[in-house]
């Protein structure tokens, strides 16, 4: 089944070329109209969707009066001018119409706009300067970096989670990008700052917490995972408006991995495991404590000794970040852990085992105890081979 209009017409564009489909094979092959087919053949990106304006035929010898009621309210405090329901019913009580609320609310929706506009009245788009409290809020996210890794240039994700007052970060590379590299990224960064935020955490719709965006606004249906891991560290979450509408309201960490790509990570990295680059960040971060911020007279440093002694004090037990799995060992002595396989020791050949995948390592437990530990793979259908764990059938 094809996901979305996009990949539909590079479908139809690819048939076309390689096959030498015609117009109506490739209709037939998709179960759609040949017009659609001929708009693919002619470019490779879908048209926009129009919205077609509707027509209201009762509302029609009414506008005028509406258009002269929302002119009238410009004079008026804001608090007191026509609200929707206010003209629905002096429509309905003082000229007799039939209407229903959403006609009146699509046509005053539109139409206000465009009278403010044209009365040079329309409202300014501005923003507010948030001033932030010390120990109070933070904002995380999630970026793509390259890396050479083991010789092999390599997709990687940065986490980083950022101190909304001092402006201190930290941050870490996985090989996923993953709810366990979500968590293992929030453990890491607490542990390393000495506490928690007190206030709100700012997060866009990251889908290791975000399951569904309910009606376009800042109301979230959570992972459930997600939720006990919040409560555990008594996270109080806030969302940003969906789209390029809620953009500025968690620029500073979207603009700090931009910063951290360009400043430590250029030119490629060049390292043997994770581990090596996520050891090398603890001593960048330090040297960023030095930094000044914008025209700031503190450094980050001076600005976070303020800070640290506000925040929450850590739970006495961590949260397991990993993703729990039960794999039967093969007959090749090796678990698949998302769609990559792993060796463990031969005689366990036929046993089920216990798999935690963390966020740069994987884990194997028989019953509790500890048989194999390996670094994550990051390649579809990768291998990571121990040798010695066959000695024992040699």
């Amino acid at each position: 089944m094809v996901s979305s209009k996009e990949e539909l017409f590079l479908l139809i564009r690819r048939d076309s070329w390689r096959e030498g489909l015609s117009v109506r094979a490739l209709a037939r092959k998709y179960g759609v109209h040949r017009r659609l087919v001929r708009e693919a053949l002619c470019s490779a990106v879908p048209p926009p969707r129009r919205t077609p304006r509707r027509h209201s035929p009762r509302l029609e010898p009414f506008k005028k009066t509406i258009d002269q009621w929302l002119l009238d309210d410009l004079e008026p405090p804001p608090k007191q001018r026509h609200a929707v329901q206010r003209i629905l019913a002096r429509l309905q009580q003082e000229l007799g119409a039939e209407i229903a609320y959403s006609t009146v609310w699509d046509y005053v929706h539109r139409r206000w706009q465009e009278i403010a506009e044209a009365a040079g009245a329309a409202p300014a788009a501005g923003f507010v300067i948030r001033h932030n409290q010390p120990g109070m809020d933070a904002e995380v996210d999630f970026g793509e970096a390259w890396v050479d890794l083991a010789g092999e240039r390599t997709k990687c994700y940065l986490f980083a989670f950022r101190l909304a007052y001092s402006g201190k970060a930290v941050h870490r590379i996985t090989a996923s990008c993953g709810q366990e590299a979500f968590l293992d990224g929030h453990v890491h960064a607490f542990r390393t700052l000495g506490g928690i935020p007190t206030g709100q955490m700012r997060y866009d719709n990251l889908s290791p917490a975000v399951s569904r965006v309910i009606r376009k606004s800042r109301s979230r249906e959570e992972h459930p995972r997600w939720h006990d891991f919040r409560r555990h560290y008594s996270i109080t979450p806030f969302y940003c408006e969906p789209g390029l509408r809620g953009a500025h309201e968690k620029g500073r960490v979207e603009g700090q991995v931009g910063y951290w790509r360009r400043n430590y990570l250029t030119p490629v990295p060049r390292v043997d495991s994770l581990d090596e680059l996520n050891d090398a960040f603890a001593a960048f971060e330090q040297a960023e404590e030095s930094r000044r911020i914008g025209l700031r007279i503190r450094t980050i440093g001076q600005d976070f000794a303020h800070e640290a002694p506000l925040l929450l004090p850590l739970p006495g037990e961590e949260f397991e970040t990993g993703l729990a799995f039960t794999p039967r060992v093969d007959r090749y002595g090796m678990v698949a852990v998302r769609v990559c396989r792993y060796w463990v020791p031969a005689r366990y050949i036929g046993r089920t085992v216990h798999v935690l995948l963390r966020s740069n390592e994987v884990v194997v437990f028989h019953g509790r105890t500890e048989i194999a530990r390996h670094s994550r793979l990051t390649t579809k259908g990768a291998e990571r081979v121990v040798l010695d764990h066959f000695l024992e059938v040699c």
